[in-house]
């Protein structure tokens, strides 16, 4: 790492800084290369960086930071749940124009207010938040996303936020999945507690 010296050192240091951070960079990150906070400001003010959150920047000419990226860096709490997991799992034909992502129903809100990614929060209890959490590759990036079975008892969970048309090309999508996992759907079923219309809607798209 080059010491700080004048602003073209600077800006090679904040450059050098960002790309070991995978394209994404906290205040703590420039400060520990020896950049002060001031310096930071005046980089962001002069265009060279890009603020993205606040204590979070990215290089202004930066065009290949992908949306994936930025919800693994600003909100690693996040996981993908509802439309966008629908979505991963072929479960519906329409991409998401707002990623869906459930977070602890105790996150702070300020933090959630990102302007770089369009997203939607689904806030979640404590204790149903960990139900089906595993992790998958969306554009070559590592998310965590709720498993197909727990993907599903959301949409009975939330009913009144899905069409019909979203809705039922789910449930027949996850009715001809080879890989469902049926006791796996009525245990988390319980648990969330949706466990009569999971199961009567099962019994009608199975047995039919």
């Amino acid at each position: 790492m080059q010491k700080v010296g004048d602003k073209m050192t600077k800006k090679e240091t904040a450059e050098q800084i960002v790309a070991a951070s995978g394209g994404i960079a906290k205040t703590a990150d420039f400060v520990a290369a020896g950049l002060s906070k001031s310096d930071i400001c005046a980089l962001n003010n002069e265009g060279f960086l890009d603020r993205i959150r606040h204590g979070y920047y990215q290089l202004a000419d930066n065009t290949n930071i992908s949306e994936e990226q930025l919800l693994a860096a600003l909100i690693p709490e996040g996981i993908v749940c509802m439309e966008s997991a629908l979505f991963h799992y072929g479960y519906s034909d329409f991409a998401p124009r707002v990623w869906t992502l459930a977070v602890p129903r105790t996150i702070s809100r300020p933090k959630l207010r990102i302007e770089a990614v369009p997203f939607k929060p689904y806030f979640i209890s404590k204790e149903h938040y960990e139900i089906g959490k595993t992790l998958s590759i969306f554009n070559g990036v590592s998310l965590a996303v709720y498993d197909k079975e727990r993907t599903i008892c959301d949409c009975f969970k939330n009913r009144t936020k899905l069409d019909n048309e979203t809705f039922n090309k789910a449930m027949h999508s996850y009715v001809a999945d080879e890989q469902k996992n049926l006791s796996k759907l009525s245990k988390y079923a319980k648990k969330l507690g949706v466990f009569k219309r999971v199961n009567e809607l099962m019994e009608v798209l199975l047995n039919g």
